[in-house]
């Protein structure tokens, strides 16, 4: 490995991360109706026996802006996405109708509003942490790469500043998306 590829794979690794919490942002409902909140979740599917995403096994519409529209390929499923609805953290009441559930967004109390803040600032930080992580891994990487004599002192220096500045990066864009996210959920 050379210094170009630890950075490349590095910056990948962050990029990756933070892709990771922008999926989990999506599922953090803000009062308003969006695929996003339930796509992801985790379906058992009896007749099948396995477990699959809901946006494999369904259509996910927005009728309005204040439900949710679940459609399955195969009507069978209907009990099991009400059952995963239930068990998951969205504080929803499935409807089955008969061919489709109907999720209702109840409008968000402050107090609800404020909950969902300290949840998305949790996600956030684990996001951080991980970062770190990736940090600490590509500055390990750069001592690895000056005891290998690949590269110098200074070049091990350069190495661990752009290190460094990418992870300063990182860490700007999730406070970014972490104001949005906030100010997207706290907005009547």
């Amino acid at each position: 490995m050379d210094a170009e590829t630890l950075l490349l794979e590095t910056e990948d690794a962050m990029e990756k991360i933070l892709a990771h919490m922008g999926q989990e942002f999506g599922g953090v409902r803000t009062g308003k109706a969006s695929p996003a909140l339930v796509e992801n979740l985790d379906v058992y599917v009896t007749s099948y026996g396995s477990t699959m995403k809901l946006k494999g096994i369904a259509v996910i519409s927005t009728p309005d802006a204040r439900s949710i529209l679940i459609q399955p390929f195969d009507p069978s499923t209907l009990h099991d996405i009400q059952r995963a609805i239930n068990e998951s953290k969205l504080n929803m009441n499935p409807i089955i109708d008969a061919r489709s559930v109907r999720l209702p967004i109840p409008e968000l109390t402050e107090e609800r509003r404020r909950d969902l803040v300290k949840y998305v600032k949790s996600l956030a930080e684990d996001t951080r942490v991980r970062i770190r992580g990736c940090r600490r891994d590509g500055m390990d990487s750069a001592k690895k790469l000056k005891a290998g004599n690949v590269v110098t002192e200074d070049g091990q220096r350069d190495l661990e500043d752009k290190v460094q500045k990418l992870t300063d990066k990182f860490i700007k864009s999730i406070d970014e998306q972490v104001a949005a996210k906030e100010k997207d959920i706290m907005t009547i």
